[in-house]
């Protein structure tokens, strides 16, 4: 993988312009960021996350999305989006045929925008939103995951899923890659990008190779 590939991913999003759709859900999730923070000075239980593992709401776009959904081609099974914000990419998900699709999404208006999306799609009651601290949500059982989560924190959740998810899951990550994985497919450019992991390979490249056993002359 390119090692200046998070460095150009992040300067192009900085250029690139959202349109009015993208300034309009951009806005909004502004608005929830200042909310949350004005009821974290109040309700001190409102911040069961530490800053470092915070990670600020944007919208994903269409192409992004198509990007994720062309790295799971293929596959089949559970689906769990950390960090779903609107859950359009569970939405998504669901449409192509993965059972369970879940999200995970602690702020609870995204939770409730979630929901809309999914009335709005006739999936209603199909999909699942859940207002659960990624950091705590077990992943033993899941199969594809996908992630559109800061670099920052991206180190730490490398650790979560090397402990808990099993050989044969993929993860996506949308929008920046793993710092410390090698992606075994990459789908679209710059900001648009997406990079897939097979877990199995992860654990190999991070396994130490056994010495060789000594050759004893006879």
């Amino acid at each position: 993988m390119d090692p200046d590939s998070a460095e150009e991913a992040m300067a192009e999003f900085r250029e690139r312009h959202l349109g009015g759709w993208g300034i309009l859900q951009l806005t909004a999730g502004t608005g929830l960021a200042v909310y949350a923070m004005w009821v974290g000075l109040i309700m001190p239980g409102f911040r069961r996350v530490p800053l470092k593992l915070q990670v600020p709401y944007l919208p994903a776009s269409r192409t992004q999305v198509r990007n994720v959904m062309a790295l799971l081609r293929g596959r089949s099974g559970s689906l769990a989006d950390l960090g779903s914000g609107d859950g359009r990419i569970v939405l998504e998900a669901y449409r192509q045929g993965f059972r369970p699709a879940v999200g995970y999404e602690l702020n609870p208006w995204l939770v409730r925008l979630s929901y809309f999306h999914a009335w709005r799609a006739g999936h209603y009651g199909k999909v699942s939103y859940l207002r659960k601290d990624l950091w705590k949500v077990s992943l033993a059982n899941c199969k594809n995951i996908t992630v559109f989560l800061a670099p920052s924190v991206l180190p730490l959740l490398q650790q979560k899923l090397l402990a808990e998810l099993p050989d044969d899951a993929l993860v996506v990550a949308g929008r920046f890659p793993f710092p410390d994985w090698r992606a075994c497919r990459v789908e679209g450019e710059g900001v648009d990008r997406a990079w897939a992991y097979n877990m199995q390979a992860q654990r190999e490249q991070q396994s130490p190779k056994e010495p060789a056993s000594p050759q004893h002359a006879s």
